[in-house]
C-alpha cells in the first residue's frame, strides 16, 4: 500500500478517546518513520472542551508544542462544535457514554458560532496548522465557514465528500457547491460513508458489497474536482489511515 501513497495521516485524541498520554505524540510518529520515508501527517488531532474549555485551550497548545516541526502536517478537528440535534457518526452511538457526546465539544467555536478560547490560541500556530471541518449534506454552515477560516487565515483544510449522499437527489450540486466554497484553500479529502443499500452490512462503516463501486465513486470526484492529479502518470490521491 505505501508504494502507492504520498504520505501517511494518522489520528491522535489522547485527551478524549486514545489509550495513551499526550505527551506520546513524538513516539507515535516516531514508530510509523522508522517503518516508512513517507511525510507523516497528522490529519485529525484535536481535544474536546466537554469537560471544561480550559482544558481543550491547554491540550491545543500542548498538542501544537509537541507535532509541529514533528509531523510534515497537522489539522486541527475542528472549526465547529457539532450540533447536538444532529448526532454524532458513530458506532454505537450514545450506548458509547460520555465518549460519545465528546464529539460535540470539538470545536474552536461553539454551536452559536461565538468563539471558546482555544480559537485565540489556535491563531499562534498559523499558518502551519490547519483545520479538519466535516460539512453535512446542504450544510447551512460552509459559507459562515469559509468567512472564519479565510479571516483567521487557515490555508488547508481536511473535509469529506460522502459516498452515501451521492445516492440524494442534487447531490452532484452540494458536492460542486461545497468543493467551489472551499477553491481558496489547500484541501485534502476524506471520501466517507458507506450507503446502507451498498455496504456488506447496514452501516455506514462497512466495507463496500461491490469495491469497484466504491473505488469509482473515488475516481469520479478525483477526475472532477482535481482533474490534474487525476490526469497525472505519478502518484496522485493522498491516502489518510486512521
Amino acid at each position: 500500500v505505501l508504494d502507492h501513497v504520498d504520505a501517511v495521516g494518522v489520528h491522535g485524541f489522547p485527551l478524549d478517546w486514545n489509550l495513551w498520554q499526550i505527551q506520546e505524540w513524538p513516539q507515535k510518529i516516531g514508530e510509523i518513520s522508522t517503518v516508512t520515508d513517507l511525510p507523516v501527517w497528522v490529519s485529525e488531532v484535536g481535544v474536546s472542551s466537554f469537560g471544561a474549555e480550559e482544558v481543550q485551550l491547554w491540550g491545543l497548545r500542548r498538542s501544537a508544542e509537541l507535532l509541529l516541526g514533528n509531523a510534515s502536517r497537522v489539522q486541527w478537528y475542528s472549526l465547529y462544535d457539532l450540533p447536538r440535534e444532529w448526532g454524532a457518526t458513530t458506532r454505537h452511538r450514545e450506548a458509547e457514554g460520555s465518549s460519545y457526546y465528546r464529539h460535540f465539544y470539538m470545536g474552536l467555536l461553539r454551536e452559536d458560532g461565538t468563539p471558546k478560547p482555544a480559537l485565540e490560541e489556535f491563531l499562534r500556530y498559523l499558518p502551519g496548522m490547519g483545520l479538519v471541518q466535516w460539512f453535512h449534506f446542504e450544510d447551512p454552515r460552509l459559507d459562515d465557514a469559509v468567512a472564519w477560516m479565510k479571516r483567521l487565515g487557515v490555508t488547508n483544510l481536511r473535509t469529506g465528500l460522502s459516498w452515501a449522499d451521492s445516492f440524494r437527489p442534487n447531490a452532484l450540486d452540494w458536492y460542486d457547491r461545497q468543493m467551489e466554497a472551499l477553491a481558496d484553500f489547500d484541501v485534502t479529502i476524506t471520501f466517507c460513508f458507506t450507503p446502507e443499500h451498498r455496504g456488506v452490512m447496514p452501516h455506514h462503516t462497512s466495507p463496500p458489497l461491490v469495491p469497484e463501486e466504491f473505488a469509482e465513486f473515488c475516481a469520479t470526484m478525483t477526475r472532477r474536482y482535481a482533474p490534474a492529479m487525476a490526469a497525472s502518470p505519478v502518484r496522485a490521491v493522498r491516502a489518510s489511515a486512521a
